[in-house]
């Protein structure tokens, strides 16, 4: 039986994680080095190596990292080290938008006719992207994204009808779902991005209104946050301490 018999095409086993980004509210660390580069405090290990494992231990073989900014930092760190998967680079001369930046990386993935996971650089988080390919394939979905209820960062008031203070609640889940920045997609999915823009303006509508896009709920334990901040970096070091 060949490989791509052998495969559950229901589960990709590639994927484009998009690591180009300038990280700009991340300076200084991101002075010489991409926002994927940064390390989680206390890990020993930059946030592209998080991600290169998780996605390894969800079943990915193959892993294709789309660079831009100081591209020969994580072009080479990737080459320094020993990964749990095979990772392809390829670099955006110019800004292609989230959209045309995913169908860049998209055409050098090795296997163009089979599902494909995507994420964003700069996220960390820890979920089972078994289940989520089983909710996308499911749904007869052409993309799926992940769906995060992130918690507000700053304390909420609780009143009553009559304006009394009740209660002070620290950091409390949103009332609304996010993005998460992870992503499945149909091999169909590719051709419908756009060769230069925002796909989350453009495609996702679209298929929207199609019944064609899904959302994946992640569960109350999953673990997930989003590095945009050197605040995020120290809620990432402190919540590492207590899991």
């Amino acid at each position: 039986m060949s490989n791509a018999a052998s495969r559950d095409a229901t589960h990709p086993s590639q994927a484009v994680v998009l690591a180009g980004g300038q990280g700009s509210r991340l300076r200084p660390y991101t002075d010489d080095r991409p926002k994927p580069m940064v390390e989680i405090p206390g890990t020993g290990e930059p946030i592209i190596g998080h991600q290169l494992r998780w996605l390894a231990s969800e079943g990915v073989t193959d892993a294709v990292v789309s660079c831009g900014h100081l591209a020969e930092v994580l072009q080479d760190w990737l080459a320094s080290n020993e990964l749990p998967l095979r990772v392809n680079t390829v670099v955006e001369q110019e800004p292609l938008g989230r959209g045309g930046g995913l169908k860049y990386a998209a055409a050098a993935l090795p296997r163009p006719d089979e599902p494909w996971f995507a994420t964003n650089g700069d996220i960390w988080t820890r979920f089972s992207l078994r289940e989520m390919a089983e909710f996308h394939a499911e749904r007869d979905a052409l993309a799926t994204l992940a769906l995060a209820r992130p918690r507000i960062p700053w304390g909420a008031v609780e009143t009553d009808e009559f304006g009394h203070v009740l209660d002070f609640i620290e950091a409390p889940p949103s009332p609304y779902l996010i993005n998460a920045g992870v992503y499945v997609f149909a091999a169909a999915f590719t051709a419908l991005l756009p060769d230069r823009g925002d796909h989350e303006r453009h495609t996702f509508p679209r298929l929207a209104r199609e019944r064609r896009l899904a959302g994946f709920p992640l569960s109350q334990g999953a673990y997930w946050r989003a590095i945009d901040t050197a605040k995020d970096l120290t809620e990432a070091a402190r919540e590492l301490t207590q899991r």
